[in-house]
């Protein structure tokens, strides 16, 4: 942080309130446009660890404000297969305007688990939004891999699964039809894959999670894809059961910052005939191990 702009620095006092006991917190009383002192940022750090997601009310932000927060937690990845807002490679428009069928992050899933290094979180702006409907649902993987019966961690434990964006690129004609958000046409055919681990320990609290999605998550090591998805699809009904939930309701200047590590989420399509735009920007994470 440079000397200028920690003398600008605010030092708020988050008032974090938690949303349910399998995670997210609302946090009040910091205006993230303004660049925080350090404590606040450790503190704001602190309940992204303990809750999974945490979330900011009446917040107005500007593309340089949003990237400006967005890198006091780490460096931003540019998506690597949408499309990104004028003039800002590192902001990626979630939009659905009021004449589309589909939205866009419409099954279960934790962001770019297709890189090699994945995301650490996503933080997720909303400057446009319905008077109703398209809520976000975020399921703990924390939670969802401890109440695994003993013997499936044991067959999980030390295996690895193949992601890839191929879900995405494969389909990219069939993905654009009904979307604004579109896919990068100079994707189409051109896969992206990593493997990792499927029980991850997280880099900060020591936390074994599953580290499985429906749209990126292709195969286990070993297995082939027919083989896999019996497991596949077991880890998946599970890991999105209702217990493990929390749900957010957007308003307008709404931000929701989640931790990929910790959480997948699901976006919902609810609001057909309503505009909605919100303003994505992802931060760089570290090798699941």
């Amino acid at each position: 942080m440079s000397g200028n702009l920690a003398l600008a620095s605010v030092e708020s006092k988050p008032d974090v309130r938690p949303l349910t006991s399998s995670g997210g917190a609302e946090i009040f009383g910091v205006d993230i446009s303004q660049p925080q002192a350090p404590t606040t940022v450790a503190q704001l750090r602190q309940a992204l660890l303990d809750h999974g997601v945490i979330f900011f009310r009446e917040q107005k932000l500007e593309p340089e404000s949003h990237k400006a927060f967005a890198r006091v937690f780490g460096e931003i990845v540019v998506n690597p297969v949408y499309g990104n807002v004028e003039g800002h490679p590192e902001i990626m428009p979630v939009v659905k305007e009021a004449g589309d069928k589909y939205n866009i992050g419409d099954t279960w899933h934790s962001d770019m688990t297709y890189m090699e290094v994945p995301p650490l979180g996503s933080i997720l702006y909303a400057r446009d939004v319905p008077e109703y409907g398209g809520d976000t649902l975020f399921a703990n993987m924390a939670m969802a891999y401890d109440n695994l019966p003993d013997t499936m961690k044991q067959m999980l434990e030390g295996r690895r699964a193949l992601h890839s964006d191929r879900f995405l690129t494969a389909r990219i004609d069939e993905r654009n039809a009904g979307r604004s958000t579109q896919l990068r046409a100079d994707r189409a055919g051109k896969e992206i894959s990593a493997w990792h681990p499927i029980v991850r320990t997280h880099d900060e609290t020591g936390r074994k999670s599953l580290f499985v999605n429906f749209p990126f998550t292709w195969n286990i090591e070993g297995l082939s894809r027919e083989e896999s998805l019996p497991i596949l699809n077991f880890l998946y009904e599970h890991m999105t059961m209702p217990e493990f939930h929390c749900r957010f309701r957007w308003r307008k200047g709404s931000l929701a910052f989640w931790d990929n590590r910790a959480v997948v989420h699901y976006a919902c399509n609810d609001y057909h005939g309503k505009r909605r735009e919100m303003h994505r920007i992802t931060i760089a994470g570290t090798r699941p191990r």
